[in-house]
């Protein structure tokens, strides 16, 4: 923050006479510059007292301190929010029960090696969620051009035949394929929420397939500049959630863990969500998906596949659960 957004709160002069003796121009100059008395010594006489310097700096440091929140005041709202939003059925209960439910103001991560289900899982999430509330409607955001609409079609009709096109018309696709082109489509989605002239069904669900490509390029072991960006723009999705009782599902690619992932209870996962250690704390749960193998069958080939939590804040970590998918569809391998 910097001092001259504090005036009339701090006099201009004194703003000005900082800047031009001290070289302080922010409040991170102003608190971390030494003590209030090695400030006095550099500003010209009779610039400020000390005692109302050190008045001024306490002033900017509640200026710039984030706002206090009383944890009863954040249950309720947490509770609200739920009512509003209740929790939403993959289709699958026992990876319902895995993560404690798919909605809320939550973000999701989910990661996982080519043909594992990331993609799948989310589509039948969201489309579960657009039958059950009419009144809401979900972002898709492609950042590689793979997005089906075809596939989508079908998996709509399977679950309802009468109302799949109300429903894919309540279902929004955006490409996004740079993070600067990330942060665009977020802020019009922030500006369209907090429109107070909303009139119809209103966003509380967002994908990202994937998040990879958009983050990855920028990661370096030698640089902190692409961790900071990958900071602000997960910042900006939780903030995004948490404000609007939005879903968000992020689609992560994976990397390879020597000799095994520890975050697994299994110790044939060789493979880790890509992105670094640190993303996984970035989220809410970190669900990883695997393919296990290929049944043939008369009425269809399908595969069986490994759901299991990484971390996760509501349910417990190093916990999995089996289900399967044939024609696209997910459903609990009980059915077998």
């Amino acid at each position: 923050m910097r001092l001259a957004s504090v005036v009339p709160l701090i006099s201009a002069e004194l703003v000005a006479a900082l800047d031009h003796s001290c070289g302080i121009r922010t409040d991170t100059d102003l608190i971390f510059f030494g003590s209030s008395l090695d400030i006095i010594k550099r500003l010209p006489l009779g610039t400020v007292t000390l005692s109302d310097l050190q008045k001024f700096t306490e002033l900017v440091a509640e200026q710039a301190s984030v706002p206090g929140y009383r944890g009863d005041e954040l249950l309720a709202g947490t509770a609200r929010i739920s009512e509003k939003h209740p929790q939403v059925s993959c289709g699958v209960k026992e990876l319902d029960e895995l993560v404690g439910g798919f909605g809320g103001s939550r973000v999701f991560e989910i990661s996982g090696a080519k043909g594992s289900g990331k993609t799948a899982l989310a589509l039948q999430v969201v489309i579960q969620h657009l039958l059950s509330d009419a009144d809401s409607c979900a972002l898709w955001i492609d950042t590689s051009g793979d997005f089906s609409a075809e596939k989508t079609a079908q998996l709509v009709r399977h679950f309802d035949v009468a109302v799949s096109d109300k429903v894919l018309e309540r279902l929004q696709v955006s490409l996004g394929f740079n993070i600067e082109a990330m942060h665009d489509v977020l802020e019009a989605l922030r500006i369209s929420l907090s429109s107070s002239r909303i009139v119809g069904p209103t966003v509380q669900w967002i994908v990202l397939d994937s998040i990879t490509p958009l983050l990855l390029p920028s990661l370096s072991a030698v640089s902190s500049q692409g961790h900071a960006m990958m900071t602000t723009f997960m910042r900006r999705l939780r903030e995004l959630a948490r404000t609007f009782g939005i879903t968000i599902m992020v689609i992560n690619g994976t990397s390879t863990a020597a000799p095994f992932n520890q975050s697994s209870a299994f110790a044939s996962t060789i493979r880790k969500p890509a992105l670094g250690p640190s993303f996984t704390f970035m989220t809410d749960c970190t669900l990883w998906l695997s393919r296990m193998k290929d049944i043939p069958d008369p009425e269809g080939p399908f595969s069986v596949h490994v759901a299991e939590v990484f971390r996760s804040r509501a349910t417990r970590s190093k916990t999995w659960c089996t289900f399967q998918i044939r024609y696209g569809v997910l459903s609990s391998t009980s059915d077998l």
